[in-house]
C-alpha cells in the first residue's frame, strides 16, 4: 500500500487546487502532525484521530466528538484541523499516508476520491454501510459519489448547493425591486440592467460572473442540455454548442458591463466584493452562509432567493463531503464505527442545528433552513432532487484546472469561446485518455 501511496505525491500539487468549494473537545484539539492514534495507555482507551479543514465547523465537530465519546466511553477522538487553503490539507494528508500515519478518519471530497482509491489510502466501507441505514436515508447521488467499482469508500457528511444573494441597501438606493424565487436568467439580466441604468456608485456592479464551474456555469451548461464528461469518462463535451451556450451567457453579462471584468475577479473574489458592498447580487454556495451572516458590515442588509431558472429548468449543482477511513489505521474497526456513527440521525441533527452546512441525511436537511431566523435558507434545499452532481473523473482537479485556464481566455476576450473550447477539448480528451 505504501508503494501505491507514494505515487500520489507525484501529482499532489495538482490536487491542491481549491474549487468553490469548509478539533475536539477542550484541550484535545490539534493542528499538528497527523498520526494513527493507537491505544492511549494513560487512559486505557482507544484513541482515534479525525481530520477536518474548516475552522467554521470546529465548534460543531467538537459537539459531535463530545456526543460520540459520551456513548463510547472507551474511545477518545482527537480532531486535527489543517487549513484547506493552498492545498495544505491534502499535502499534509498525502505525506502522512506515505509515512503510514494518516488520521484514522478524515474529510474527503469527490475530487480526490478516484486518486485516493488508486493510492490505497481509503478503507472499503461497503459492508459497514450495508449494515447501516445509510442507503435508506441519504440521497442516492451523495452515496454514489464515493462508490467505485461497486465499493463504497466514504460516508456522506454534508452537501452544498447555491443561491442568489442580494444587497437590499443597494437595491433600495437604486429604486429597483428585490430579486424573487421565480426569476429566470432573462429576469436576472433585466434586473442587472435596471440597476446599471439607475446609476450605481463607482466601483459597484449589479452582478459578478467569475470563471467558477460549480456555482455558475456548470448549472447553466446542464440546464442548456450541454455536458462536460461522457458517461464512460473518455470524452469531453466542450465542443458541444449547448455546452458553450451555458457558458456564453455569463460572458455576455461581462461584455454588457453588468459584472466586473474577469481580470478584476481574478484579483478579488466575488464573495469578497459582495461582502465589501461592491456587488448588488452574487451567487454563493451554502458554505458561505456562516461567513455572510457573521459579517457585521452586510449581515443586516442582505437576503437570498433561489437561483434563476435557465431554459425553464431549475438550475443547481450539488456537491459535498464524506467521512473516509484510512486503510492503514491501527484501529480501523473503531474508526469505521466512528464514521458510520457520524451518519446517524443524532450526529446529522447536531450538524444541521449548527447551521454551518446542510446535513446529507434526508430527515436532517431541513434543520439548516431552520437554523436562521434572518434568512430563508430553504432556498438551498428547494430543488435538491433536481440538482446536478459534479462531473468527476480520475484526477478531476487537474481537469478543472485545465478547464479554468482555458475559459479564462474566453472570459477575458483573449479568445472566442468557440476557439477556447476547441483547444480545451483536444487537451481534455488527451488527459482523459491517460486517466482511464
Amino acid at each position: 500500500m505504501k508503494k501505491r501511496t507514494k505515487a500520489l505525491l507525484a501529482w499532489a500539487a495538482v490536487l491542491t487546487m481549491g474549487v468553490s468549494v469548509l478539533a475536539s473537545c477542550g484541550n484535545k484539539t490539534a493542528s499538528g502532525d497527523s498520526a494513527a492514534a493507537g491505544e492511549n495507555k494513560a487512559e486505557g482507551k482507544t484513541a482515534l484521530s479525525l481530520a477536518i479543514w474548516d475552522e467554521k465547523q470546529r465548534p460543531m465537530m467538537e459537539s459531535l466528538v463530545e456526543a460520540y465519546e459520551k456513548e463510547h466511553p472507551d474511545v477518545t477522538v482527537e480532531v486535527q484541523l489543517t487549513p484547506y487553503k493552498g492545498g495544505e490539507y491534502w499535502t499534509k494528508l498525502e505525506a502522512a499516508a506515505t509515512g503510514g500515519k494518516a488520521p484514522d478518519v478524515f474529510w474527503l471530497n469527490v475530487l480526490h476520491t478516484d486518486s485516493y482509491v488508486d493510492g490505497g489510502i481509503l478503507a472499503d466501507l461497503t459492508d459497514a454501510i450495508a449494515k447501516s441505514d445509510i442507503k435508506d436515508n441519504f440521497p442516492e447521488s451523495l452515496v454514489n459519489n464515493y462508490v467505485r467499482d461497486g465499493k463504497n469508500y466514504a460516508v456522506p457528511k454534508d452537501f452544498d448547493t447555491n443561491a442568489l444573494w442580494y444587497n437590499k441597501e443597494i437595491f433600495d438606493k437604486a429604486g429597483v425591486s428585490y430579486p424573487t424565487n421565480d426569476m429566470t436568467y432573462e429576469d436576472l439580466v433585466a434586473k442587472a440592467e435596471e440597476l446599471k441604468k439607475a446609476g450605481l456608485p463607482d466601483g459597484v456592479y449589479p452582478f459578478a460572473c467569475p470563471v467558477d464551474f460549480q456555482t455558475w456555469y456548470y448549472q447553466t451548461v446542464f440546464a442548456n442540455g450541454g455536458w462536460i464528461l461522457s458517461e464512460d469518462k473518455k470524452t469531453s463535451g466542450y465542443d458541444d454548442p449547448k455546452t458553450q451556450g451555458g457558458i456564453q451567457c455569463w460572458i455576455d453579462m461581462i461584455d454588457k458591463g453588468l459584472s466586473p471584468s474577469s481580470a478584476a475577479l481574478s484579483e478579488t473574489s466575488s464573495d469578497a466584493m459582495f461582502e465589501g458592498g461592491q456587488l448588488a447580487m452574487n451567487f454563493a454556495g451554502s458554505y458561505m452562509v456562516p461567513e455572510y451572516a457573521g459579517n457585521d458590515t452586510i449581515k443586516d442588509k442582505i437576503d437570498c432567493v433561489e437561483l434563476p431558472s435557465f431554459n425553464g429548468i431549475e438550475t443547481n449543482c450539488i456537491n459535498g463531503l464524506g467521512y473516509a477511513v484510512y486503510e492503514g489505521s491501527k484501529n480501523k474497526e473503531a474508526a469505521t464505527d466512528l464514521a458510520i456513527w457520524l451518519s446517524s440521525k443524532e450526529a446529522m441533527d447536531i450538524q444541521g442545528n449548527a447551521g454551518v452546512v446542510i446535513s446529507a441525511r434526508n430527515e436532517s436537511q431541513e434543520l439548516f433552513a431552520k437554523s436562521s431566523d434572518k434568512y430563508d435558507l430553504s432556498v438551498y434545499t428547494a430543488h435538491t432532487d433536481k440538482a446536478y452532481p459534479l462531473p468527476v473523473c480520475k484526477n478531476a482537479a487537474e481537469l478543472y484546472d485545465m478547464e479554468s485556464k482555458a475559459l479564462q481566455k474566453a472570459y477575458s476576450g483573449e479568445e472566442s469561446l468557440s476557439d477556447a473550447c476547441k483547444a480545451l477539448k483536444v487537451e481534455a480528451d488527451a488527459f482523459l485518455a491517460k486517466n482511464q
